[in-house]
This record gives structure tokens, sequence and C-alpha cells, in this order.
């Protein structure tokens, strides 16, 4: 006799974003340090380092969302150079934004803190309504947490991927 699993929404979420994010992390591997800020001649266009930056601030933001603002970490997020509302600006002396090794830490850190807290988000929780933003389209916790985690991150891969090639760098896969 088998014993059936139960299937909750982060199931359906987690495994899927921990791939993304292991495909990021291939993609930001051999970008060298020098050039993770820099943007591509006459083109204007999101930097590794700005991308990565801007994915992390939304990880706070899942963790509020299902109830587990105390594992954010505000200070980490540096809003001030990441939120959407900022401009990705070309750093070539390195005085803009964190190294590449403190960014690259820290997104990795921050998002596998996010899914590890949503794994154990139960259904009621990812199924309170969006309160947040994106409230019409996106009307529940779990489908923003979702979004922000997926489909939000990979938008950005293909800014990386596009990048990466404008850059003389190749494609990750």
């Amino acid at each position: 006799m088998t014993t059936a699993t139960r299937t909750c929404a982060a199931d359906t979420i987690v495994p899927p974003c921990r791939l993304a994010l292991g495909l990021f992390e291939k993609a930001l591997a051999d970008i060298p340090a020098e050039r993770f800020a820099r943007k591509p001649e006459g083109v204007n266009t999101n930097h590794p380092a700005w991308i990565i930056g801007h994915l992390s601030v939304y990880t706070d933001n899942v963790l509020e969302m299902i109830g587990r603002g105390e594992l954010a970490d505000p200070a980490g997020a540096k809003k001030d150079l990441f939120d959407a509302n900022t401009e990705c600006r070309d750093d070539a002396d390195g005085s803009i934004y964190p190294p590449k090794d403190e960014l690259v830490a820290s997104f990795v850190k921050r998002f596998n803190t996010a899914l590890d807290a949503l794994a154990g988000a139960d259904d009621a929780t990812l199924a309170q309504p969006n309160t947040f933003f994106a409230q019409e389209a996106i009307p529940t916790v779990g489908g923003l947490c979702n979004f922000l985690l997926a489909h939000h991150m990979m938008m950005h891969f293909g800014q990386v991927s596009a990048w990466r090639r404008m850059m003389g760098l190749g494609p990750v896969m």
C-alpha cells in the first residue's frame, strides 16, 4: 500500500525556481568581475550587477507576503541602487555597485531564504488575497510569489543572456 503525497501550491512554485536559480548562477559564474557592472558600448541595457541586486530586493517582499518578514534583510536589499525605479548605470570604476562576489553571494542567499520559507508555506497562506501590487492581474499571494521568484527572475535572466552576447561572452547553454 502506498501513501498518497499531498501536493500544495508551494510544491509547484519552489522546484522550478530552484532550477532557474541554478541557471542564473551558471550564467553569472564566468563573467569577469571588472565587467559585471558595465554596459555594452552604445546599448542602454541592464547589466548583471543591477539585475541580481534588483531581483534580491523582491525576496523581502515574498517573505513579508507569506508572513516570514523576520527573515528579511532590509539592509542587504540596497533599494536605493536596485529598486524598480532606479536607473542601471555603467560603473566603469567600480564605485557605484558592490563587487560581483558580494552581489552574487547575497543574491543566492536571499533567494534560497525566500524559497526555503515559501516551501514551508501552506495553501491557505498562498491563497490569501494579494494586497501588495498588481492585484487585478495576480489576485493571490501565491501567484505573486510565483511571479516574483520565477517569471520576474527569468525575464531578467533573458537580459543577462542578451548582455552576455553583447559583451562577447556567448550563451550559457
